[in-house]
């Protein structure tokens, strides 16, 4: 199934200690939004990217983007405030029709099994996200630091990266989150204020978002695990 994706990728990235965005940093030898980028640069079923990022920093993609001939992205949108209206300005630059994914920049270990997985399940009326079962008891907290409920571990999920929702769908959930002031922690739950239904496929742990320090030395590891893997090629997009 073809697909489109939007990739916000204009947060600060102010928990990574950088000194930066993060979408720049190398993870060895090679910038963390390329990683990323090159997982649907290789899919013959991605049609185009649509990348948001901050807007001075334009130039600097474009040239990054032209270095490693990534040649599918159709724009380089400027974001918002927030990453809602980031993923909302990048829907203004996609064609009215199929199947559209959002994908954080900074999970750079999608495997494209797993993007195709998640296709399998999208439908015009229900959407589709990667999760992982919650592993820890989950408590539900006061203001006091105070345990008020403990949560029933079977029925968590830890939510990821690509969400997938046909055009149509994701459309008409941002622009009724725009129109009553609703935000959301994630796309699905947009689409889950206007009672669409989402369809929770099963991920990988490896799918992780590169937020803190501490998750470099986490990516290093999927990293020296993944390699010699014959689905994967460190040193080609």
């Amino acid at each position: 199934m073809a697909y489109t994706v939007i990739i916000p990728a204009a947060g600060q990235g102010k928990r990574m200690n950088a000194g930066g965005n993060k979408q720049f940093l190398n993870i060895r030898s090679l910038p963390l939004i390329i990683r990323t980028l090159r997982i649907f640069q290789n899919d013959e079923a991605c049609t185009a990217i649509v990348v948001v990022v901050n807007a001075g920093e334009i130039g600097d993609m474009e040239r990054l983007f032209t270095h490693y001939n990534v040649s599918k992205v159709q724009a380089l949108v400027p974001g918002g405030k927030e990453r809602q209206e980031s993923v909302y300005a990048g829907l203004q630059h996609l064609d009215q029709a199929g199947i559209v994914l959002v994908h954080d920049g900074a999970r750079p270990f999608i495997r494209q099994e797993e993007i195709h997985r998640l296709l399998a399940e999208v439908s015009d009326t229900q959407g589709a996200v990667l999760a992982t079962k919650v592993k820890d008891t989950i408590k539900k907290g006061s203001d006091e630091q105070f345990v008020t409920e403990t949560l029933t571990r079977d029925e968590l999920w830890s939510v990821q990266t690509p969400q997938a929702f046909s055009f149509d769908m994701l459309k008409k959930a941002h622009e009724v989150a725009l129109n009553t002031g609703f935000t959301g922690t994630d796309d699905a739950s947009l689409v889950e204020y206007i009672s669409g239904k989402i369809r929770l496929v099963p991920g990988s742990e490896d799918n992780i978002k590169l937020t803190t320090p501490d998750d470099i030395g986490m990516a290093e590891m999927i990293l020296g695990k993944r390699k010699g893997d014959e689905h994967e090629d460190w040193a080609r997009l």
